[in-house]
Formats: structure tokens, C-alpha cells, sequence
């Protein structure tokens, strides 16, 4: 048995106050947001109260898909790494950026170099995407979808580089006499229509095509903001879920459950030849306290 838990979209604050050089084209216009209103949606002392009680919960390691970061300010990059730390070490908890993270061009590079251990794969190298870790019975492939981009986007891209690289890691994950349980992690929703124009994974179509050629058990995601189940294609017409968290720092809109704070915990068995996965949504009730919310059901009815 093996317990990941999944938490995204911190938006880890407050935000420094920039220089004024530094708030030159995009920023501009994201630290106003942030000033405006963005900010009282993410709650520190909420993001705190579930990063407390997911470490008291039973998990054995950690996903965590992006938004670390606002506004890709440098004065981030050191915030970044502390909320990673109280997560957890780099060996029991795995990062990936989100847009947000590569807010502005050398954004990426610099939290990268900050938290670079949270991204290392088993092969000794950081930083680099897609890269792999075996944890347990888990496969756990880190994927990048976050790429600079012009004011008032919020798309991403993956590359065929990458979607060829993760093909052939899936492929041969597949291929071993006892497989293991395979989590794809990115930030943006992989399917095609996953997030509106603007916010959408730009090749999506291609990674859901390779993903029907390679297979996956799980993808697990961000970005919306929402809690959400969708499905996708492996080999032979099987359905691969694909699980986005809500905001972990996010503030009750009008007791919407699906949008408040919270993180999912999986746990995976064997069961004979097959493995079998059991969910659980875990976050901020009505009430403001933190309680378990719901079963995620993981088949396609």
C-alpha cells in the first residue's frame, strides 16, 4: 500500500514590493491584479492550516503541480523553497512548475535553481522535464507545461521533445515484468478543452494521442483552480483519470465545495496482477475547520 497526496496552486504570499524596473511589462499588470483582489483570494493562514494537517495524515510522499509563485518576482524564489520545505525533503516530495512560475522570461530559471532538488529525478540530474522517480510501487513523471506568456494568458506548453521523452519513459515503465503505477504530474489540465482559451494546454492534442499509444494509471493536475475528474484514452480504449485539485491557499467563493482549499490522497494496492486506487478530497468545510470532503471516484461510470 502507498499513500500520494496532491496539493497545487499555492500562490505562496505576500508579495515583496517590487522595484519599479521589475514591474516592466507583465508584472505590471499581475501586481495589480494581485493588489486589486487576487490577493484576498489566497489565504496564507488557510494554506498553512492544510499544509499542517496534510502532515499529520498518513502519505508517503507528496505531488505538488505548480503556481508557487504570483509573479515570478525574485523575492519569490526563496518564499518558493520555504513552503517546499514544510512540505517536506526533496526525496518525499516532487515538484512541478506552473505558469505562474515562469511568469515573466527568466522566472522559471531562477525558482528552478531555488528549488531544484524537488525536481531531481532518480538519475541524479534537476531541473530538467520530463524526469522520473520510483517511489514504492509508483512511477511518478514529472512533466513541464509552463512557458512565459504575454499579458492576460496563462497557456502552457509542452513541446514534442518533451511528449516524445515521456512517451518513451511510459513506454518502458510498461514494459517491465511487474509495471508500476505510473502519475503523469503537470499543471495544466492535459485534455483537450481541459481549461478555456487563454488558459488551455496548447498541444494538448498530442499528449492525450500519446498518451493513448504509452498508457498512464493517473494524471494528476492544476491550474483551474477547481476540483475536477476528467478521463482520457490509454491503449485499448482504457480510461486514465485525470484529477485536478482545487487551490490549496483558495478562500470559500459563496461555499462552492469544489473551489475551496484542500489536497487528494490516493492510496494504491496491489491486487493480484492490477492495481487498485482508492481517492479522498480532504480540505476546508463549510465551517472553516479541515475534514475529510469526499470520495473521488476514479471510474469512468
Amino acid at each position: 500500500m502507498f499513500r500520494l497526496a496532491h496539493l497545487t496552486d499555492p500562490h505562496v504570499g505576500p508579495i515583496a514590493r517590487p522595484r519599479l524596473r521589475q514591474l516592466l511589462g507583465k508584472r505590471a499588470t499581475g501586481y495589480v491584479n494581485w493588489r486589486r483582489g487576487r490577493s484576498r483570494h489566497h489565504d496564507m493562514e488557510i494554506l498553512a492550516a492544510l499544509v499542517a494537517d496534510l502532515r499529520t495524515q498518513p502519505h508517503d510522499h507528496i505531488a505538488c503541480t505548480g503556481d508557487l509563485c504570483n509573479i515570478g518576482l525574485p523575492s519569490e524564489w526563496s518564499t518558493a523553497r520555504v513552503f517546499l520545505e514544510a512540505l517536506g525533503a526533496p526525496d518525499d516530495v516532487s515538484f512541478v512548475p506552473g505558469n505562474h512560475d515562469a511568469y515573466v522570461r527568466g522566472s522559471l530559471e531562477g525558482l528552478l535553481k531555488a528549488c531544484r532538488a524537488w525536481t531531481s529525478g532518480d538519475d541524479g540530474t534537476d531541473g530538467i522535464f520530463p524526469y522520473l522517480r520510483r517511489r514504492g510501487p509508483l512511477a511518478l513523471i514529472g512533466v513541464s507545461s509552463a512557458i512565459p506568456t504575454k499579458p492576460f494568458v496563462a497557456s502552457g506548453r509542452l513541446g514534442p521533445s518533451q511528449i516524445e521523452a515521456v512517451e518513451t519513459i511510459l513506454k518502458r515503465l510498461g514494459a517491465e515484468p511487474e509495471p508500476p503505477f505510473r502519475v503523469a504530474m503537470i499543471h495544466h489540465p492535459p485534455q483537450p478543452g481541459g481549461a478555456s482559451p487563454g488558459r488551455e494546454l496548447k498541444d494538448a492534442d498530442a499528449f492525450t494521442a500519446m498518451i493513448a499509444r504509452a498508457g498512464a494509471d493517473l494524471i494528476l493536475h492544476g491550474h483551474n483552480h477547481v476540483g475536477s475528474i476528467a478521463f482520457v484514452e490509454g491503449p485499448g480504449g482504457a480510461a486514465v483519470p485525470v484529477v485536478g485539485a482545487p487551490s490549496a491557499s483558495a478562500v470559500s467563493h459563496g461555499g462552492t465545495l469544489h473551489r475551496r482549499a484542500s489536497y487528494h490522497v490516493y492510496t494504491v494496492r496491489k491486487a493480484d496482477d492490477r492495481y487498485v486506487i482508492e481517492a479522498k478530497e480532504r480540505g476546508l468545510t463549510q465551517a472553516g475547520a479541515i475534514a475529510d470532503l469526499r470520495v473521488l471516484q476514479l471510474t469512468r461510470r
